[in-house]
């Protein structure tokens, strides 16, 4: 059941921090260190859509009157 997305290449690590690899169709996945939790995949278009989102949901909270 574990597929090969080529997690661990380090060329599928941006600055060594951000995960884009068109290749993996997950949209969420662990960090290299999997300790530190899971991070968005850059390469999969749903999640700018998600930090988009985030970014506006913190802008409203601080911004609210």
């Amino acid at each position: 059941m574990k597929k090969d997305f080529e997690h661990e290449n380090p060329s599928n690590w941006k600055w060594g921090t951000f995960y884009f690899n068109r290749n993996d169709s997950r949209l969420i996945v662990p960090k290299r260190i999997k300790l530190l939790g899971w991070t968005f995949n850059f390469a999969h278009p749903i999640s700018y859509i998600f930090i988009g989102l985030i970014f506006a949901f913190v802008f409203y909270r601080i911004y609210q009157a």
